[in-house]
């Protein structure tokens, strides 16, 4: 056999060889892939050709239907194969079939779905115990961050019981510090269970009670220009006035800072941001949270998943078109950091981030908030932004599109639409009232975390 022929056969049985065991790791890779896999999660939703489940860590899925006999409510362990996508609407993995689990709870009460290493979980007893003690329209009403009706908001807040008020300078406008704690003391007695006093006080353009010279000497300073003239310790000191003056008139949510990261003074909402990149931009949102903390004012980040160079969402309709990369780059870090940092509040914006979900707002998507639940792993409130903005202003159902998405809060105007449409989705098996019992749940153990129920706690 001559040295040509050796080589030629030489080379053939190493490339059969390679071949083999590239047909070997594909094999297993395939494998590995079609493995049947469980999940023990909440059925949300069910239609003729798809159904919707909320796993332990309050991601949401959707699958084709398997068969009609699954309903709303049921806590199923799910058999699927393939892997799952948590930024995709509608999953393509294979559902091979289920069985209903009966629910169990711990020796204190607490659903063994609803248990995770939150930032609440010192509270989930106590939350537990009072969600028992309330009823299906109070459990609804603990979901509404509503805004402070012109006329009778004492006893509207007594007939509903809303999770919380929110305030605009038009509600501070001339009053002096006792007329404001009187206005917060009024809604706090008439409520089962202390409210949400919330407002934006971000300084600069955005100043609800500062802009009252009878509440603060002067106007708070806006992100930028604290920055500029005193750097992050100026930042910081500003919080913790700002958090003191708040506390002081009876205001414990402050729906700020915002952490948009924004260079360019054309965009929409630069005054409102640090003005700088996302490296201090982080900085920023890390600062303000850890300077709040102790002071009896939670902070909220926002606007999730950052509002980039976008129009105006008060006015209409508005449609984020850069990659996904690019704001998991430039836009994720900041809500990292704050999140880190423990941040119990996130407002979701009402753009259309179209590389993320290209159908609805961000207020209304699955896909964004498995993203903040998931890849930045809060487990703190998730806030919508108001329903009563144009971008959303006109969508049927909006409040329940809102709950259904993955808020815990939504900020609402119209109480009355946003209450009777929640009721009557759980009274036409829509929404599953565990749905409301866990979201209600979540709030009101946060209300303990913040310390302000305090019955139970021995």
């Amino acid at each position: 056999m001559n040295k040509k022929r050796i080589l030629v056969l030489a080379i053939t049985g190493i490339l059969i060889v390679l071949g083999g065991i590239t047909l070997f790791i594909n094999h297993n890779l395939e494998s590995k892939d079609e493995k049947t896999k469980t999940m023990v999660s909440t059925v949300m939703s069910v239609d003729d050709s798809t159904f919707t489940i909320q796993d332990s860590n309050n991601i949401i899925y959707t699958f084709g239907i398997v068969d009609n006999n699954l309903s709303v409510g049921d806590v199923i362990e799910l058999e699927y194969n393939g892997s799952l996508n948590k930024n995709k609407a509608l999953q393509d993995n294979k559902v091979l079939g289920y069985k209903t689990i009966k629910v169990s709870n711990d020796e204190e009460g607490v659903p063994s779905e609803w248990q995770d290493n939150g930032i609440f979980k010192d509270f989930y007893i106590f939350a537990a115990k009072k969600l028992k003690t309330m009823s299906l329209d109070e459990k609804i009403s603990q979901l509404l961050l509503v805004r402070y009706p012109d006329t009778n908001p004492v006893e509207t807040l007594e007939k509903y019981q809303f999770g919380g008020y929110v305030f605009f300078e038009k509600d501070f406008r001339d009053k002096t510090k006792p007329e404001v704690k009187q206005m917060i003391n009024n809604l706090q007695n008439v409520s089962k269970v202390p409210i949400l006093t919330a407002v934006d006080e971000e300084g600069g353009t955005v100043v609800r009670v500062s802009s009252n010279p009878n509440l603060a000497s002067s106007k708070f300073e806006s992100p930028r220009d604290l920055y500029l003239s005193g750097g992050f310790e100026k930042i910081r000191q500003d919080t913790i006035n700002k958090s003191l003056l708040l506390s002081e008139l009876g205001l414990n949510l402050n729906l700020a800072p915002v952490v948009d990261v924004s260079t360019n003074s054309g965009d929409y909402m630069y005054k409102r941001t640090l003005g700088e990149n996302t490296e201090l931009t982080s900085t920023y949102a890390k600062t303000v949270i850890n300077a709040s903390k102790g002071l009896g004012v939670s902070y909220t980040l926002k606007h999730f998943p950052g509002y980039g160079n976008n129009a105006d969402t008060h006015t209409g309709s508005v449609t984020d078109n850069r990659t996904y990369d690019d704001i998991v780059k430039n836009d994720l870090p900041p809500f990292e950091a704050g999140i880190n940092e423990g941040a119990e509040a996130v407002l979701v914006s009402h753009n259309i981030v179209t590389n993320i979900d290209s159908s609805n707002p961000a207020s209304l998507s699955t896909n964004i908030h498995n993203l903040l639940r998931n890849k930045l792993g809060f487990t703190g409130i998730i806030i919508s932004d108001d329903l009563a903005m144009g971008a959303v202003s006109s969508i049927d159902n909006v409040a329940v599109k809102a709950i259904m998405a993955g808020n815990d809060l939504i900020i609402t105007t119209d109480y009355e639409e946003s209450f009777n449409d929640i009721k009557d989705a759980v009274n036409n098996k829509t929404i599953d009232e565990g749905l409301i019992d866990k979201l209600a749940f979540r709030v009101l153990a946060w209300k303990y975390y913040k310390g302000l129920i305090f019955e139970n706690q021995k």
